[in-house]
């Protein structure tokens, strides 16, 4: 059988994310998270196999939806019994505003492509007629300040995204890897319960321990693993699921 791969142009993050979405038939409002960041995270890598330049937006999409993603695993239901704003709703109000103005956008292109079609008047010299003087140009002191200043914000702006750019790849391959090791010490030792320390490794400082809670709020997700947890701050155990069943952190299966 044969494959056959259409790599698409996208115009910046928001025109692929909605491609994405429109193409799964999703509701902006009620988008699965965890679906669209693995076909936008998919795309990305596919942009760069065949040599299409990344923008630095792209990549930062990439760490939100991933930040997003992470959210959507944890309850929104404080202890209070109070009830949390769904994670999406920034993301889903952003993507309106843009199919907003992308649609304007096109309705002034084919406008300037009509207009296109018309012939004007050349434009005159009348300064012969109304005697009025040439107009210079000037740029007082404070002008040039505020330039300066726009200059430099825009220049630490790039180098803000450079970083977020590093980041976000660091993260997602720390993910990435993570899950691959906890699901092979699992499969290892099919029925062998592990708490949560073990599966730290050799590090075990805060960012590696965020990044293994994550990977196993995703694991149970997928039902991968099973997790459950005696009581607030007791140690998290986990084991491997053979099913699609998954236990909660309090103990109770779902």
């Amino acid at each position: 059988m044969a494959y056959k791969i259409k790599l698409d142009m996208f115009e910046g993050p928001f025109d692929l994310l909605v491609y994405l979405i429109g193409r799964a038939e999703m509701n902006i409002y009620d988008i699965e998270i965890s679906l669209i960041t693995r076909q936008y995270l998919d795309h990305i890598r596919l942009m760069e196999e065949n040599d299409v330049a990344v923008g630095s937006e792209f990549l930062v999409l990439a760490s939100s939806l991933i930040e997003l993603k992470s959210k959507m695993l944890l309850p929104r239901i404080t202890p209070e019994g109070e009830t949390l704003e769904d994670p999406r709703t920034d993301l889903a109000h952003k993507l309106t505003e843009y199919v907003k103005f992308k649609n304007l956008s096109e309705l002034l292109e084919a406008r300037r492509e009509s207009a296109a079609m018309r012939l004007g008047k050349p434009q005159e010299d009348l300064l012969p007629y109304t005697g009025e003087p040439d107009i210079l140009l000037k740029m007082e002191t404070d002008e040039f300040i505020a330039a300066f200043r726009a200059f430099i914000r825009r220049r630490k702006k790039n180098e803000e995204l450079k970083r977020i750019h590093e980041n976000a790849l660091r993260e997602q391959h720390s993910l990435t890897r993570k899950v691959g090791l906890i699901e092979k010490l699992l499969r290892g030792a099919k029925g062998r319960i592990f708490r949560f320390r073990e599966l730290l490794g050799e590090a075990k400082n805060r960012y590696d321990r965020l990044v293994t809670f994550i990977a196993i709020l995703d694991m149970a997700k997928d039902g991968k693993l099973k997790a459950s947890q005696t009581g607030n701050f007791r140690e998290i155990e986990v084991k491997f699921a053979d099913g699609p069943s998954v236990r909660t952190v309090d103990g109770g299966d779902q």
